[in-house]
């Protein structure tokens, strides 16, 4: 069965058009109105090798958040309605990946119980505007937003950086190795893999 799934959300705020293959090579096509943004969505579809398509339009005129944080929502359900009921899944998935100076740790686990722990950016950087339009905290925001509406238990931790980009291209691509070995299928697991038969 293809583990697929594709949804449209619109709002006064944003219109979002998604598409996911998990079972891709890590093609994407996305347009999000914020550059940044496009950039990262770009990596970690190319480090999940999840084939990603975003389309979205929104308010960012007055602000990137509206848009940045109704794209992760829909990423989460689009994710979590492609993986169905998660079976021969591998489940946990960790990962730490270096961009020059920054370097960041993710362990992700699809749980079915929403939860994210992440620190280590350094003081400031939750201000600082990356590339003119993607505030530092959105990084946060959007891995909360995907976990939340994923169900996925996931920890990020930065452990070291300095260069505002760095750090959060880092996180990005450090969730998406993560990501990419919880859900990859596992020949060995049979049903789902869970003492209680279920996540």
């Amino acid at each position: 069965m293809k583990r697929a799934a594709q949804i449209n959300r619109k709002t006064s705020e944003s219109s979002v058009e998604l598409a996911i293959n998990l079972d891709g090579t890590g093609k994407s096509e996305i347009s999000t109105g914020v550059p940044f943004y496009d950039h990262m969505l770009t990596a970690l579809s190319k480090h999940s090798l999840i084939d990603l398509s975003v389309k979205a339009t929104g308010d960012v005129e007055i602000d990137a958040h509206h848009s940045v944080e109704d794209i992760a929502i829909v990423f989460g359900q689009a994710l979590a309605q492609a993986l169905g009921d998660k079976a021969g899944i591998a489940r946990y998935g960790d990962a730490s990946v270096p961009l020059d100076e920054a370097l960041a740790s993710a362990v992700v686990d699809v749980s079915g119980r929403p939860f994210l722990v992440h620190s280590g950016e350094p003081a400031g950087f939750e201000y600082h505007l990356i590339g003119g339009h993607f505030t530092g905290s959105l990084v946060r925001h959007v891995f909360e937003a995907i976990a939340h509406h994923a169900g996925l238990t996931v920890h990020i931790k930065v452990l070291a950086g300095r260069d505002p980009h760095h750090i959060a291209e880092a996180q990005f691509k450090a969730f998406a190795r993560a990501l990419r070995a919880a859900i990859a299928i596992d020949p060995r697991v049979e049903g789902v893999p869970s003492t209680k038969g279920s996540l």
